[in-house]
């Protein structure tokens, strides 16, 4: 059982789970709509469901084609087999409660370079042109959107009849286990990982794939490319890059090591991610905003420096636990607590808590770069609509929950040592404030 659900009281939890389930995949298909079809705005969008009600949303609720179909799948299969086939690192992820340790093959920036490459060829040599994603775009995320409903069965099913480790399990509600997943590491066959496949391939790389196809769309319908665009996509595609520069990193993160394989993280990054986290270069397409030089520079560089101190964050955490806390930081010995802890099986263990560098402004403290980050690249769109600055708010709900949510779990892991912690770094994300 994820210990997700103790966190906030189970009712509450119920509702917002049975809330989310319902309202998430409709509000996809309303995001696509905004942006596409009701000029950015969400007015509009608003108005149009008051007058029309639930006949209206399923009047532009895109129907499932073909086209849609052909492409998830071919875009699908390009991810798996690149996954399965590149060549890469063994890389051991962290040990999970029941003492397995899940081993990965990191291939990630080889999938990254050869998708974008393969992508940017078809277009160039006139062999499928791009704009037809941006134009199929409703009926993808429509296709999406069931066809994820169903996957999210699959792997439900999956994990009753044949789960792949030892760390899975039912908390005897299906809800519950729909949503929060049964498997923590759960694979098909001994090496296709489900999750990795999920989030890291086909969730990540279409957050660099679409908004190029953003800028060709806007390319093809205006003859030019705005620099708001430009700013928007250099910067999504540097923290994208960013990510697969330090994939192995993400699978010790909560949402792999901690979060199981359910609608949350799966239809979240198999659905939600495609759509919502590129929704501020959806709505640049049809909105070219034009920042003039000196403003699109400011907003470039301080997009890549916060993508740089997200980076620079986390890899002092690891150089720090790689190093068993010898590494120096920031030019100095880091300061640090050793807390030891106790495993499911009885064993007991130690960890070392950095507080020091970054990680002594505040607990969290990477989060704050990285809810900066994307400030920079959603106000290229400057201030017309609300839309293009939704994901920014999403990420500050998503990531200040999970921090009070791996609090938690740390407070529940390390006991007073954690409260050590807390003394000596009293700033959950933002210092001297929250």
């Amino acid at each position: 059982m994820g210990d997700s659900q103790l966190v906030h009281p189970p009712l509450f939890t119920y509702i917002s789970m049975l809330t989310l389930l319902t309202i998430v995949p409709p509000f996809v298909i309303l995001m696509w709509y905004t942006n596409v079809h009701a000029d950015g705005s969400v007015l509009q969008t608003f108005n149009f469901l008051k007058e029309n009600g639930l006949q209206g949303l399923i009047d532009i609720w895109p129907r499932p084609t073909a086209v849609a179909g052909k492409i998830i799948i071919c875009y699908a299969l390009f991810e798996a087999i690149l996954q399965l086939l590149l060549p890469g690192k063994r890389v051991e992820g962290p040990i999970s409660p029941t003492g397995h340790r899940p081993v990965y093959k990191a291939n990630g920036v080889a999938a990254y370079i050869v998708t974008l490459i393969t992508y940017l060829s078809l277009w160039w040599f006139g062999i499928f042109n791009p704009t037809i994603v941006y134009d199929h775009l409703g009926e993808i995320l429509s296709t999406l959107n069931f066809g994820s409903l169903i996957f999210c069965l699959f792997l439900y099913i999956k994990g009753h009849v044949a789960p792949s480790s030892t760390d899975h399990g039912s908390s005897g509600n299906i809800i519950i286990d729909y949503y929060w997943g049964m498997e923590l590491y759960p694979r098909i066959g001994k090496h296709f990982d489900i999750k990795v496949f999920t989030n890291c391939r086909f969730g990540m790389i279409s957050w660099a794939v679409l908004p190029i196809t953003y800028c060709i769309k806007q390319y093809e319908e205006y003859g030019s490319l705005s620099d708001s665009m430009l700013v928007h996509t250099i910067i999504t595609l540097v923290y994208v890059t960013k990510f697969f520069w330090w994939e192995a990193g993400y699978w010790n993160t909560m949402d792999i090591a901690h979060d199981r394989a359910g609608f949350y993280i799966c239809w979240g990054c198999l659905v939600f991610l495609p759509c919502i986290y590129t929704s501020p270069g959806m709505y640049l397409v049809k909105h070219p905003v034009n920042l003039g030089p000196q403003l699109a520079i400011s907003i470039l560089v301080a997009g890549i420096l916060c993508v740089y101190i997200n980076y620079d964050c986390d890899r002092q955490r690891q150089e720090f636990r790689r190093t068993n806390g010898k590494a120096l930081v920031w030019g100095r010995p880091p300061s640090k607590i050793v807390a030891s802890y106790t495993t499911t099986t009885g064993e007991t263990k130690t960890s070392l808590l950095l507080t020091s560098g970054w990680w002594g402004l505040s607990r969290h403290f990477h989060y704050v770069p990285e809810i900066l980050a994307s400030f920079f690249w959603c106000v290229p769109a400057l201030f017309n609509h609300f839309i293009p600055y939704f994901y920014v708010i999403y990420l500050i709900v998503l990531l200040l929950d999970r921090a009070k949510r791996d609090d938690e779990r740390c407070k529940s892991k390390y006991g007073k040592y954690w409260k050590k912690y807390c003394d000596k770094v009293p700033y959950r994300v933002i210092p001297g404030i929250y």
